[in-house]
């Protein structure tokens, strides 16, 4: 890995993204690691949840790498589009808990990637924007799609049509993040939230991102069913089993992920 850096504990995968003088771009390098790194974390039953964040204090991750962009034709630019849009719509359903720990610029990419994250965890210096109309192009990473599911259709359209770059404390009163915190406590404060998750059973948390983020694309009716369905299959579960027995014996319950 040349441009994150991975490290593992309690469960815990933090990925971090490592192009300090670049400000954390994204560019096709960083894409197969990071792609290289989830792979991995699905499969690797020692990784229950991820944290994503950004080298340095400056930027969780300025935008795409434009050197890279700037030379692509039609095709070649549609392409590059669909395969971060593919990486992204990957890391929005993944299975396992996925907390973006946004600690300064999230800018582009760096904001659509944040936006696939299931929570946002932003510092106080941290800013959000999608500022591609100024460089004559659009968000290409899903941007305009989820940032108009996070915060509304009006909201939306000001922001990428603007390309405004807004603090942190606005993308929480418009509920494009979760929390703001101090930068000094955004490790802590993520981790701590991510170990709250992991308390819980494994087979409901996976089975309630599933509900969650499949239900948003159904219809009420259908998403229910969905619901439903899901909640057939953890009433199979010993988890839940020992999830009530442990409820009603007024005790941890001792989840076994079967």
């Amino acid at each position: 890995m040349q441009n994150l850096k991975l490290e593992t504990a309690d469960g815990i995968a933090i990925l971090t993204v490592h192009r300090p003088d670049k400000l954390n771009a994204l560019n096709a390098a960083t894409f197969e690691e990071m792609e290289a790194a989830f792979r991995n974390f699905e499969t690797d039953a020692g990784v229950r949840a991820v944290i994503v964040t950004g080298a340095g204090e400056k930027a969780f991750v300025a935008g795409a790498d434009i050197s890279e962009l700037a030379g692509k034709t039609a095709l070649d630019a549609m392409t590059t589009a669909q395969r971060g849009q593919r990486f992204f719509r990957a890391i929005e359903l993944f299975p396992k808990p996925v907390v973006a720990a946004v600690n300064g610029f999230a800018l582009g990419g760096g904001c659509e990637l944040a936006m696939a994250c299931h929570i946002r965890i932003a510092a106080e210096s941290a800013a959000f924007g999608l500022p591609e109309v100024g460089l004559g192009t659009i968000p290409g990473y899903g941007g305009t799609q989820r940032l108009a599911r996070l915060v509304g259709r009006g909201r939306a359209i000001e922001l990428v049509l603007t390309g405004q770059r807004i603090p942190a404390a606005e993308a929480y009163r418009i509920g494009l993040v979760n929390r703001v915190v101090a930068a000094a406590s955004l490790l802590p404060e993520t981790r701590n939230l991510v170990q709250a998750i992991l308390k819980n059973g494994p087979i409901a948390v996976r089975c309630a991102l599933a509900a969650i983020h499949h239900g948003l694309e159904m219809t009420t009716d259908e998403g229910m069913q969905l619901e439903a369905s899901l909640f057939g299959v953890v009433g199979a579960t010993e988890d839940m089993r020992e999830g009530m027995r442990a409820f009603l014996e007024k005790r941890p319950a001792q989840f076994k992920n079967a």
